[in-house]
């Protein structure tokens, strides 16, 4: 079994918690964000934040 190597990142953020919220939760701006390489892509997103819902993401690597 290979061994799973965990990272943490963290940021700060200079913004109004409503608008960092937004950006966080909102698919079409996770589409835009989730881009930590300029060969990942994130084509869409679905985002229920109520309990029990769910988080789909698709990337293309």
């Amino acid at each position: 079994m290979a061994q799973v190597t965990r990272i943490t990142v963290e940021a700060t953020v200079n913004a109004p918690v409503a608008k960092v919220w937004r950006a966080w939760s909102t698919p079409s701006d996770i589409m835009q964000w989730n881009t930590p390489d300029p060969s990942w892509h994130s084509p869409s997103s679905e985002n229920d934040l109520r309990i029990g819902g769910k988080y789909v993401e698709s990337t293309n690597l």
